[in-house]
């Protein structure tokens, strides 16, 4: 959704709200999935925070004002790193199941869309269809994606018309990037 800066072919967070900068056509798309009738959700992991090396208060400064550009219903964060063993970094399925639970989403009518493997892994494991957007990043490539694309525009492209003939709508949710999961 947002401009990873790129170290050693790895993406990285904005380290403050002067380099946050949405992708090109984010804002049409997510406005055409909630068109559409789709609930979107951020979920992402910020190991930083627990590395001592981005505030929490940064994390929720960032996803207000993304809130204030996007129709998001919600943004879940874990906090965590790897050597953590939590239940919601991805790939586990926790912040998926969370926002499932807040909001009254069924995960099995729902799309998890991200540019990690983590992204596709957590959402094949929460039961959800997975769109993977490939950014070309120098790291391990998800399995068992449903769709590789190479924007968010073409991912919502894609899902509105596979929704087109279902009913009740599916719900989609898409992780802020996880810039600095080191994708291990």
């Amino acid at each position: 959704m947002n401009r990873a800066v790129i170290r050693d072919g790895r993406p990285y967070p904005p380290a403050d709200i002067e380099q946050f900068e949405l992708l090109p056509g984010v804002t049409s798309a997510c406005r055409a999935l909630v068109q559409a009738g789709f609930v979107l959700v951020v979920v992402t992991n910020q190991p930083d925070i627990a590395r001592g090396a981005l505030a929490p208060g940064t994390v929720e400064h960032l996803h207000r004002q993304l809130a204030d550009v996007l129709p998001i219903a919600g943004a879940y964060v874990c906090p965590h790193d790897d050597d953590d063993g939590c239940s919601c970094r991805k790939p586990s399925p926790g912040l998926l199941l969370r926002a499932a639970g807040d909001l009254g989403i069924d995960l099995a009518q729902s799309v998890m869309v991200g540019d990690r493997w983590r992204d596709v892994e957590a959402g094949k494991r929460a039961g959800c269809r997975t769109v993977f957007i490939d950014a070309g990043y120098s790291e391990r490539p998800p399995v068992g994606q449903d769709l590789s694309v190479s924007s968010l525009a073409e991912a919502a492209d894609w899902i509105i018309s596979k929704s087109e003939d279902s009913t009740p709508k599916r719900r989609v949710r898409f992780p802020r990037r996880d810039e600095s999961d080191t994708g291990r």
